[in-house]
């Protein structure tokens, strides 16, 4: 029996997707954590291979009719590979947080010694919070940013490793504005006999593109997600020297995963061979320039920068020298209002609760990708401070709303895009 017909068309449903589409294409997206994928992405993600169940790796299926997947699959592989520098690829991790745990599973026992960067100082849920199964499972203890210069520290986590003998040292971030090298932390985990595993779920679009230094000839294991500054889809990635191939194959299935979402494999073959192209070395670079710019003309306008700046795609902003009665949470709410997307995020040693908070986290991978250059960055602060300085004036900031938008139709998305 087939599908219903036009005429049963979800009405409904597409147009609350053509809702998206539009709040997307008239409001600034500053999530650091987001981006907009090319339509051959969008296309791979919502093609026939929606349809097709196959457990298990390319050659070794549990179920039949997988030759084309195959095929696909192992050219999702290599494109990783070659894009990373990677010996072994594993391109089937749901998200950053399946891939991470994966490798728990497969390089770690319950109980097992781990370092990782605090979550309220810019490290992941994945990376030993309590409330998290890495942080139930094994023993982690987590360093922290300094408390003048808010950077990592390596003398301070050397110390931490010699202390503790952790079989695993995570480096990684979620909201550490600054370039994360991966020598020192390779360096103490030799120092220690500890493995080291570098998620770059934040920066694998400018790892990619020569924007960030590449930890895949430092690191055991790398884990990404192919979203973010990679402009893919939703999913994650492990790259990972040969002789641990096994062992992480192993882990993400059938270790905790069932059939892979083809689909998404798909979609992140074209990603890669999107990030091989020799422009998108420019975006990369471009997003830093552009988050620079950003950062620069907000704390002109009186905030303080988190570590006094960034060197990366993101900014961490402390509101409370631009107003110390304005927490996160209304700064979020408002701008949402205004057209402008971010999100509440805590800062280092931050007296407010992670439900408040008393910074804003930004990012310029979306607006990068609609062709915003620094010349843009100024006249978006511009229209942040003048939201925030009116946020409870509700004809400013719908003026705000406006301009927002008329800057967005200048630099238009997915053009012709139909939600159906």
């Amino acid at each position: 029996m087939p599908w219903p017909s036009e005429t049963n068309h979800d009405s409904a449903l597409f147009a609350l997707l053509e809702d998206e589409r539009s709040r997307q294409a008239t409001g600034l997206q500053l999530i650091a954590s987001e981006n907009f994928a090319s339509p051959a992405v969008m296309a791979a993600t919502g093609s026939v291979l929606t349809n097709k169940y196959s457990e298990g790796y390319p050659q070794k299926r549990y179920y039949g009719g997988n030759a084309v997947v195959d095929d696909i699959e192992a050219l999702a592989i290599e494109r990783a590979k070659k894009l990373f520098g990677a010996d072994h690829a594993n391109v089937q991790p749901h998200s950053g947080a399946s891939a991470n745990m994966a490798v728990y599973l497969g390089l770690l026992h319950p109980g097992d010694t781990v370092l990782g960067l605090s979550l309220d100082h810019g490290g992941h849920l994945t990376h030993g919070s309590p409330v998290n199964a890495s942080g139930i499972l094994y023993k982690f203890h987590s360093f922290k940013v300094g408390a003048t210069d808010e950077r990592l520290n390596f003398d301070a986590i050397r110390e931490l490793a010699i202390a503790h003998k952790p079989k695993l040292i995570v480096a990684g971030t979620t909201s550490y504005p600054r370039r994360l090298e991966p020598e020192p932390f390779k360096k103490i985990a030799d120092e220690v006999g500890a493995m080291m595993m570098f998620d770059i779920a934040h920066i694998a679009g400018l790892v990619a593109g020569g924007a960030h230094p590449n930890p895949v000839p430092f690191a055991d294991v790398v884990t990404f997600t192919t979203h973010k500054t990679l402009r893919g889809p939703r999913g994650g990635c492990i790259l990972c020297r040969k002789e641990l191939a096994p062992v992480i194959d192993k882990a993400v299935f059938p270790g905790s995963q069932g059939g892979p979402l083809e689909h998404a494999v798909a979609a992140k073959a074209v990603a890669f061979h999107e990030a091989l192209q020799p422009s998108f070395k420019e975006y990369a670079h471009q997003i830093v320039k552009n988050a620079a710019a950003l950062a620069a003309a907000l704390a002109g306008h009186g905030f303080r920068l988190v570590s006094g700046g960034t060197d990366t795609h993101m900014m961490v902003v402390d509101l409370r020298p631009f107003d110390p009665d304005l927490t996160g949470k209304e700064a979020q709410l408002v701008l949402d209002t205004a057209g402008i997307t971010l999100n509440k995020n805590t800062i280092p040693n931050d007296p407010r609760s992670p439900f408040v908070t008393s910074g804003v986290r930004i990012g310029t991978p979306s607006v990068t990708t609609q062709g915003m250059r620094e010349a843009e960055m100024p006249l978006i602060a511009e229209y942040i401070v003048t939201t925030l300085r009116n946020r409870n004036d509700a004809a400013k900031v719908a003026q705000v709303r406006a301009k927002v938008a008329q800057l967005c139709a200048k630099f238009p998305v997915y053009e012709n895009l139909k939600a159906s």
